[in-house]
Formats: structure tokens, sequence, C-alpha cells
């Protein structure tokens, strides 16, 4: 096992694979990345699933075999995607038990077309819920405003949730807000709190390919100094409001209750500018009891040279917010950035998910 990883490991964070796919599943590989590499959870959304039933003749039984039975195109998505997390889930489940539910997860994404619809999203995780029938199963909800108000309302359904799509910090405190609601409602309903967990998944590197961007429009030659710098420094405030957010009186009536803090947990942390360092998204943000969720490529990139040089600290917290206040002076406006990452973000995984449909649906008229 790499020592790099092992390293990152014994700060506390927790090394999640973005990806999942049937040959990963029946060749053994995923199990490996478990054994070998310290991968202690998978997630996944519409663009790797895509890319995965697309990618050869894995799934072409299991298509054939659903449009004998008369399945439509959306039902033999959700029986192939689920499929995949059941038994990723069942793959975990020592992980899942060895951490006390912390570790172990297997997320899985709420049909793109509902982000807008806060009561079909809830129906669509329950059903994934149910489907999956794993306890170490993670229902993926984006934060939108809708998505917020299905966020709070699928946890107090007792269900785990991992919340993507998070660039703002205003949405972030947001999300937490949702995750605090659903509690106190699993509560009163009667849910053991000790079994709800979720993640909130900040992303990362698309922060700085749009700020780059920016900066590079920009005739001033101070803005160069910001380049590739926003994404961490954006997770940084974050984990400072995780840190004020999770330590307030509130959380602690629901922790005495069995509650767990949410996780702060960095996607979107393959490195897009090939001038930047290929691990800066692992050794950047360093912080016991987060999650990295990385693309392999990543993992292998950080296995092979990765640095744990420093835990994020106060000092980082005062630097990142220094950061925001000149790229505020060069012009850029952080809040209509967000705004810009969220509709890209949502279109991204429409577009994959309209492909994943035709894809299906081609295989369905032959089968």
């Amino acid at each position: 096992m790499s020592e790099s990883l092992k390293q990152l490991s014994r700060h506390g964070v927790s090394i999640w694979l973005d990806d999942l796919s049937r040959t990963r599943l029946e060749s053994g590989d995923l199990a490996r990345l478990i054994d070998e590499s310290s991968v202690t959870g998978v997630t996944t959304n519409p663009t790797i699933f895509a890319n995965a039933i697309s990618a050869g003749s894995d799934y072409d039984s299991a298509v054939a075999e659903l449009g004998r039975q008369g399945s439509d195109v959306d039902s033999a998505i959700e029986a192939l995607t689920t499929t995949d997390v059941a038994e990723a889930a069942r793959l975990f489940r020592p992980v899942y038990d060895a951490t006390d539910g912390d570790d172990g997860r297997v997320s899985i994404e709420v049909a793109p077309p509902l982000a807008h619809d806060a009561a079909g999203t809830v129906e669509s995780a329950k059903a994934l819920w149910e489907r999956v029938d794993e306890p170490n199963a993670m229902i993926k909800i984006p934060a939108t405003e809708a998505g917020l108000r299905a966020i709070a309302d699928t946890i107090a359904a007792g269900i785990s949730v991992n919340v993507t799509l998070v660039f703002s910090l205003t949405r972030y405190r947001h999300v937490v807000e949702a995750f605090l609601q659903g509690l106190e409602k699993a509560r009163a309903a009667g849910h053991d709190l000790s079994t709800i967990r979720s993640v909130a998944s900040i992303f990362v590197s698309r922060v700085d390919t749009e700020i780059d961007a920016r900066l590079d429009a920009l005739d001033d030659p101070a803005a160069a100094e910001f380049k590739g710098r926003a994404g961490i420094a954006n997770c940084v405030l974050a984990h400072e409001i995780h840190s004020q957010l999770f330590t307030s009186e509130r959380f602690k009536v629901l922790e005495l209750a069995g509650a767990r803090p949410q996780r702060l947990l960095w996607a979107s942390t393959g490195v897009k500018n090939p001038d930047y360092a290929d691990t800066m998204y692992v050794s950047g943000l360093v912080a016991p009891n987060t999650v990295n969720t990385m693309p392999e490529p990543t993992l292998q990139a950080f296995a092979d040279h990765g640095e744990v040089t420093q835990e994020i600290t106060a000092e980082d917290y005062r630097a990142a917010d220094e950061v925001f206040d000149a790229l505020a002076r060069l012009g850029i406006d952080y809040a209509e950035v967000m705004t810009v990452l969220e509709e890209q973000g949502l279109k991204k995984f429409d577009v994959s998910w309209t492909e994943l449909q035709e894809t299906i649906r081609t295989a369905l008229d032959r089968s």
C-alpha cells in the first residue's frame, strides 16, 4: 500500500473513489483498491454511469433481459445503476461495520431532471433507498433551492444523504441548515439518528477553472498571482463554517440523541489545468474527519508522489479570506461565479443523463 495514501488516512481523510462500473466490480478491481489503496467509499453520478454503460459490453446481457421484461428506459437505468450500487455497498460492508458507519459508503444520485422538483426528489430518494436496500448507501441530492427542501425531508425519513453540487459558502450554510432540520424531524418521528449520515460535497477544481478564465481575461498583471487559489480557499472557508456550526448548542442537542456531524467531502478533485500539480486538491485539503473523493488518475498520482505537509488551520482561514478579498478587488463577482457553476453542473448532468437514456434506448431496441 502506498505510504502517501497511508499518511493521508492517518490524518483523518477518508479516501473515496469517484467512479463505479460493472467492470470494476466483476474484475475485482474495486476490491483491490479497498485492500491496497485505502479506498473506503465510492461516489457516482450520471456522467460516471453514462461512461460505464456505453464503454463496452458489460451491461449487454442485463439490458437484453430488461428488454425482454418490457422495461422502459428510465426503469432500465434505475435497475442497472442500483444493481451496481447495491453490489458495491455489499463489498464495502466490512468497512462500514469497522468504521461504525462513517465510511464504506456508496452514493447514487437522483435523476438530474428532478433538480428543481423537491417532492419528486424525495419520492425518488425513497425509491432508490428501498431498491438498493443496503444501510451503507447514500442518496445524492443536488444543493439547489428545491434540493434543500428535499434534503431536509429525505433525512427526516431516516435516509442518509450525499449533498452534491455545493459551490458557494452561503449555499453550504443552507445545506447544514437543511441537515439539522432533517435530523430534528427525524428525531421527532422516532428515527435512530445514529444511523443517518450525510456528507456535503464541495466542488473544488471547477471553481478554479471558472475564476482562472476570468482572471485571464483581465488586463491586470496582479491577476496571475491568484490563479489556482480560489478552489482550495473556498473549501478552507467551508471548513471554518463547519467548525462553527457543528460545535453549536443546536447540534449538541442532536448529538446527545445520537447524531453525527455532516462531513465535508471534497469533490471535483481532478486537476484540470496541466500547469498545476496533479495532487494539489488532495494535499491542500487535509483535515480530520473529511472525505476526498478522487477519480482514479488523481488517486494514482497521490499514491505515487503525493505529500501531506500540513492540516487546515485557523491561519488558513485568514489566508483564504484574503484570497477572496483580492479577487473582489480585481472585479471577480463571487456570487455570480457560484451561480454560473451551479448552472453548469446541473447542465452537465442533464447532458449525461440524456446520453445515458439514448444509450439504453438503443440497447433496448436491439433486445
